[in-house]
């Protein structure tokens, strides 16, 4: 997990500073070439923060693609509340007319349509019509075989007219249903047709592209005079950001480091637009869907960031750190001074790696006395420490951070067995005896 650390009190500025100035404390009560001398720092107060290191790119929390559903020529792109042709970083309301298609060929579609609608509904007429003579026509040959079955086949009534009696009642009354099943026929062709009116009004308003939302127009991608070509999905026109006063990260962390990132988590953050500004901001969730690239995992990190005074804009590149653990107004001493002790000898014996110790000067001529402490967070370059082993360490404690021999010319070289044993550090390689080679 890659550490840094964040200093919210000046406190904690004062311990390189005091560094600087203890650099010419002695061991000895003088500091003639050749003698050693050891730097000091002072014990402040302040808050030490982990955090781990990722990158991300500022997104508008809500933006909208506002697209076009039909095919055409751009004919006319909307105004402004000021007037002016819409553009980029336009201020755009809900309703408002973005941009017109030529209509011409969606208004040819609904006269059609309409036109289809009014015969559908002609026909559902006549079927109706023509279901009422079937209804008249059967009432009126089932009369008729009536009166042959009262008068039943004999002198006055033969055989054959008496079954054509029967017959023509019998396909007046098929005749009946036939005009029944025409007029359904004819009301589900209007319902169709009502169809196809709606569809036609439906894709002539798309031919006006109006906002959804309120909000600022961030990519415009059509031109007077361009033809929009819509097939399986809607082509985009504009970008419209519903509000720029929250923003939000897309950050790529590591699988290594994602377990330490956490929904609430604090975040500061920097953008190479405002060198030297911090913000700040809020994990809002880890997403689940990995991505995979050159067999290296990495997981998207949201993270809600407040721009009420619309100093961030969207897509710039964040420098993200997560606060993954905080020490507040605690003892910060620099890391460096847990790996010094005389002659180089081990600094933290045992095998608590929180069991540190320390060594405390008193004055510059008094020799240092060891003092234990037990780390609290420690990032590589300072930590926040407590007392430990019933030893008390206070704010203004001078601790030795390396040993430096005073030279003739007035300067001084750190001590190999009295600096830094940190094992990081290189080392220069020792010339081969006998002199340099040939």
């Amino acid at each position: 997990m890659n550490k840094g650390l964040t200093t919210a009190l000046p406190g904690i500025c004062a311990v390189l500073a005091v560094s600087s100035l203890a650099a010419g404390c002695g061991r000895g009560s003088g500091s003639a070439a050749g003698q050693t001398r050891l730097v000091l720092a002072e014990v402040a107060r302040g808050d030490v923060v982990a955090t781990v290191a990722a990158s991300g790119t500022i997104e508008p929390d809500e933006l909208v693609d506002v697209g076009s559903q039909v095919s055409g020529k751009i004919t006319a792109v909307g105004l402004d509340e000021n007037g002016a042709e819409i553009d980029y970083c336009s201020r755009v309301t809900n309703g408002m007319v973005l941009a017109r298609i030529d209509d011409v060929t969606y208004l040819a579609d609904l006269e059609v349509a309409k036109a289809q609608h009014s015969n559908a509904e002609a026909a559902v007429a006549a079927a109706a019509a023509s279901l009422a003579k079937a209804k008249v026509d059967a009432a009126h040959a089932a009369r008729d075989f009536a009166r042959a079955k009262a008068v039943g086949v004999g002198l006055a009534l033969s055989q054959s007219d008496y079954d054509a009696s029967q017959a023509a009642a019998e396909s007046a009354e098929a005749q009946v249903g036939v005009a029944e099943a025409a007029l359904k026929q004819a009301e589900a062709q209007v319902v169709q047709t009502r169809a196809s009116v709606e569809k036609a009004e439906r894709n002539l308003g798309y031919c006006t592209i109006a906002s959804p939302v309120d909000g600022i127009v961030i990519d415009r991608r059509v031109n007077l005079g361009q033809t929009v070509v819509s097939s399986m999905s809607a082509s985009s026109l504009f970008l419209v950001a519903k509000d720029l006063k929250t923003m939000r990260i897309w950050a790529s962390v590591n699988e290594a480091d994602v377990g330490a990132v956490k929904a609430g988590q604090g975040v500061a953050f920097t953008v190479d637009a405002f060198p030297g500004r911090t913000f700040r901001g809020t994990v809002r969730r880890v997403r689940l869907n990995a991505t995979l690239s050159s067999n290296v995992v990495t997981y998207t990190v949201e993270i809600d960031v407040d721009n009420s005074d619309l100093t961030l804009l969207p897509y710039l590149t964040a420098s993200v750190e997560f606060e993954t653990e905080t020490a507040r107004n605690a003892l910060v001493v620099p890391s460096r001074a847990m790996r010094w002790s005389p002659g180089g000898q081990a600094a933290a014996p045992g095998g608590d790696e929180s069991q540190k110790a320390v060594w405390v000067a008193a004055d510059p001529g008094a020799p240092p006395e060891r003092v234990p402490v037990r780390v609290i967070l420690d990032d590589g370059t300072r930590a926040a420490v407590e007392a430990a082993d019933g030893r008390s360490i206070a704010e203004g404690m001078r601790v030795v951070v390396r040993e430096e021999t005073v030279l003739e010319s007035g300067g001084a070289k750190p001590e190999a067995g009295g600096g830094s044993n940190n094992p990081f550090l290189s080392k220069m390689p020792k010339p081969p005896r006998g002199g340099p080679p040939r």
